[in-house]
């Protein structure tokens, strides 16, 4: 159907009445979502500081509800569904890291005028992003005390706490392959972050250099250091970011601000995989 005064027009078939039938904005429930932003300040500014991070947060959900999957997955030995999990899961961090260019026009001179109406609120404080980081291995248990005011989030970080991690449903899926996993690996206490293990090193030296024998598992780790990568990209770039817009200034949320995300770069979810880089053809 052509075009006619610059009018594409709506085609036969199309359905217009929506009297009785669902609509798209019905289906994602557009009237709660479009109405959940709430400045305090009648700065022109603040609705992209919101509206920047709720839909981080709605990403945030998806990469936690792919994680649990990919732990299932594992757990079932369906390794082909558990790398999809993980790439999908790596390209939600591409886009959220992709976001903070958007928030990055916010300038200092602009977010001085509006921040101290955030009190106490901080990123921080997100529970679903404790829980991704939880089910990928840096668990801290003490981070549950900022949630205890908010039953549901503290019921969600306790659930994952105590829950093994992708990592750990890795190791055992290596195990029932044949690989010589360690028993204590195996039986650690999940409640525990993941430190560094170096009887993995060897495991995994040996799946790098028969990369026959061993496709899926290589393809799996492979997978795995996409993830972290990706989800570094993500902690720098917020860490630039904050440098860009408030400098070396205080956290909202009473952290050191930059040096307190510095820090969280020298996190590692699977830190033999990084390791086992060194030895590989030695």
């Amino acid at each position: 159907m052509a075009i006619e005064d610059g009018v594409r027009a709506i085609e036969e078939g199309m359905a217009t009445d929506f009297r009785d039938r669902m609509d798209y904005g019905s289906y994602l429930d557009l009237d709660v979502l479009l109405s959940a932003q709430h400045p305090i300040s009648d700065h022109h500014d603040e609705p992209l500081f919101i509206i920047q991070h709720q839909t981080t947060e709605l990403w945030l959900k998806l990469a936690l509800h792919e994680l649990r999957a990919v732990r299932s997955y594992l757990d079932a030995d369906d390794v082909r569904r558990a790398r999809k999990g993980l790439a999908r899961v790596k390209h939600v961090f591409h886009t959220i890291t992709d976001q903070w260019s958007v928030l990055a026009t916010l300038t200092p001179s602009e977010y001085t005028e509006f921040r101290g109406v955030l009190g106490n609120a901080s990123g921080f404080q997100s529970h679903q992003y404790r829980a991704v980081e939880f089910v990928l291995g840096n668990k801290n248990e003490r981070v549950l005390r900022v949630f205890e005011s908010r039953p549901h989030a503290h019921e969600l970080l306790a659930a994952e706490l105590a829950a093994p991690t992708v990592y750990d449903a890795f190791l055992r899926h290596l195990a029932r392959a044949g690989h010589p996993v360690p028993q204590h690996v195996l039986h650690r206490d999940v409640r525990r972050p993941w430190v560094e293990e170096a009887a993995l090193v060897p495991v995994y030296k040996a799946i790098y250099e028969d990369t026959t024998t061993h496709w899926a598992e290589y393809a799996t780790c492979e997978d795995l250091v996409d993830l972290e990568d990706a989800v570094q990209l993500w902690r720098f770039r917020h860490l630039r970011t904050v440098q860009r817009t408030i400098g070396f200034k205080p956290g909202t949320g009473g952290s050191s601000g930059v040096g307190f995300l510095r820090r969280a770069l020298d996190l590692s979810f699977f830190p033999e995989l990084y390791t086992v880089r060194t030895h590989i053809g030695s």
